[in-house]
């Protein structure tokens, strides 16, 4: 992956760039970091001529190892003012890769609104004017690319919710089938996406050249021992079962569910939305319904599913954790049938499926609609793809609804919504939302993994421990690996060391891959420091703080002090 692409969305201009020694050191996460702090001022607009758009392969991303199809989108977030990277699944990654492209960035904006398809193939990347996709939902645009350049192409887009500029809105990227559609969803990059005209993104890798690897035979040998790791670890059979909804039921007895715009940590109706209800009611209804399926090609964890209606056929693909508690429980609304009906409408008019369902429960609490009624809020969502006065209120996510409804309590941190982990309940999660350059987003360091070693409504390591969960988080994401790679790469560091000598020839220590980790949180943090994001001045929500949490009766009690004492944690040599 040797090729930086430059596309001026003003002139239509496009430059090839051969990737100096250094950028061929930053992969995804780190690459987006490394990129803006050099090129793009912090204090522009988000949505302005000197933002930039960036889609950027992982560090391991054109080697044959199980997830690296995960692509990081990335660019100065809409919502937080400050940087944001999103990872998604999907078949385009793997397909920039293989072209030999670390990254693809978008720069400038057209000088008249436009709606055009960035084509990108062995030969030729061009803008292509797209009028007939304007507006066009997310299903029914990748019908429409499916037409022209049929199933060998890895597809990108944004729903109506993007071409409006809609902080909420986000990116999907679709599999050759248009089965799965995966987003990087957080942080409003769909909206920077529709500020530079480019409605869809076509990756074409026919007739690309295999990349040339340092040590195939090592390189080899970690990704066949990283796969024997991710099968004899019992989470993984526990995802390919029941997918991330496994950790519903926990979430709910550990009293950290968001139900009823965060009033709770708990929900009634959590038997009709857990795991194994999912996993029931895939394999009774049968048809186009599946459990166990990738979202990138050649993953061992296939931990995401096809959720069908009575008739077998599908309704959306595929229902997460994070969308059934946010979309679900949140809302009142525990019938899984509505909530995926809600989770595909925010699919196909493009937008965050977590925000979304945020704005929707202080809608609710405002009075808009009641707690509970999945009709209205389908509604509602339909209203952000239609574009009415209220559909924009709740398209621009969690933080503009709650101030232009009234509602003070509003669940956000740095502008962006509290994800499916209330902090009060996993004070873990509660460090990482207010200390991590990416604001409220649980991919940047969960907590959750450490709920049997840490006492999740206890102050004492959840610094300590937040530290090591987002450098962790941040290296995985700049390698292009899936968060999920973390226990067998814990256990067996060798492992990833031979895939990185493997893919670059030269020697890795563990203190080295740490430091990608810690190097991309540095460079986010100056970044954000710069654009006056800094984590003193972006609290916990004062609700929170004051009030307790049923069923534990927490609150969210760590002071500022304390976790920004997080950059001040010293990390063991041989840690990863």
């Amino acid at each position: 992956m040797d090729w930086i692409i430059r596309v001026d969305t003003r002139t239509g201009n496009v430059r090839k760039e051969r990737a100096t020694s250094e950028e061929l050191g930053w992969g995804g996460r780190l690459l987006v970091a490394k990129v803006l702090l050099r090129e793009v001022p912090p204090t522009c607009e988000p949505l302005g001529r000197h933002n930039k758009l960036l889609f950027a392969c992982g560090l391991l991303a054109d080697a044959p190892i199980t997830t690296t199809g995960q692509l990081s989108v990335g660019g100065k977030s809409p919502l937080t003012g400050g940087v944001k990277e999103s990872n998604v699944g999907g078949f385009a990654g793997k397909r920039l890769a293989r072209l030999g492209v670390r990254a693809l960035i978008l720069e400038d904006s057209p000088k008249l609104p436009s709606c055009r398809t960035l084509y990108v193939s062995t030969g030729k990347v061009e803008l292509v004017d797209a009028p007939e996709l304007r507006r066009l939902w997310v299903g029914d645009t990748f019908k429409a690319l499916r037409t022209r350049y049929g199933k060998a192409a890895g597809l990108i887009a944004i729903g109506p919710a993007g071409e409006m500029l809609m902080y909420g809105a986000g990116v999907a990227v679709s599999d050759d089938e248009d089965v799965q559609v995966r987003y990087a969803a957080r942080g409003g990059l769909g909206a920077l996406m529709g500020s530079k005209g480019i409605k869809a993104v076509v990756i074409d890798d026919s007739g690309a050249e295999p990349p040339a690897f340092a040590d195939r035979e090592l390189l080899m040998r970690g990704a066949r021992a990283l796969v024997d790791g991710l099968m004899s670890d019992p989470k993984t059979e526990n995802r390919h079962m029941y997918g991330t909804p496994a950790i519903l039921d926990l979430a709910n007895r550990s009293g950290l569910l968001p139900t009823r715009n965060f009033s709770s940590g708990s929900f009634e109706h959590a038997d009709s939305i857990n795991g194994e209800y999912v996993r029931k009611s895939i394999a009774k209804r049968g048809g186009e319904g599946r459990s166990g399926t990738g979202c990138v090609a050649g993953c061992a964890i296939r931990c995401s599913n096809v959720w069908p209606d009575r008739t077998g056929r599908k309704i959306v693909a595929s229902v997460q954790y994070e969308n059934i508690a946010l979309l679900g429980s949140n809302c009142g609304i525990g019938d899984m049938d509505r909530i995926a009906e809600m989770n595909d409408l925010c699919n196909q008019v493009g937008v965050d499926a977590i925000e979304t369902g945020a704005a929707i429960a202080v809608a609710m609490e405002a009075g808009v609609i009641g707690f509970g009624d999945s009709e209205g809020a389908k509604g509602l969502i339909r209203q952000i793809g239609e574009g009415t006065y209220l559909g924009r209120i709740l398209g621009n996510g969690v933080v503009v609804t709650g101030r232009l409804l009234g509602v003070r309590r509003v669940p956000a941190v740095k502008g962006q919504a509290i994800p499916g982990y209330d902090p009060r309940a996993l004070k873990g999660n509660g460090v990482t939302y207010v200390t991590s350059p990416m604001g409220a987003d649980h991919t940047a360091g969960n907590a959750f993994e450490t709920l049997n070693t840490i006492k999740p409504t206890g102050r004492e390591k959840q610094v300590e421990s937040s530290r090591m969960l987002q450098v962790r988080a941040a290296m995985l994401d700049s390698l292009g690996l899936c968060l999920f790679t973390r226990p067998p790469i814990r256990k067996n560091p060798k492992m990833l060391l031979d895939m990185l000598k493997g893919r670059y020839g030269r020697g890795y220590t563990i203190g080295d891959a740490r430091r990608i980790g810690e190097d991309c949180l540095d460079t986010e943090r100056e970044f954000n420091k710069r654009a006056g994001v800094d984590e003193r001045l972006r609290p916990m929500p004062e609700f929170m703080q004051e009030e307790a949490l049923p069923p534990t009766g927490a609150v969210f009690d760590i002071p500022m002090e304390e976790m920004t004492g997080v950059w001040d944690v010293k990390l063991s040599e041989d840690d990863i």
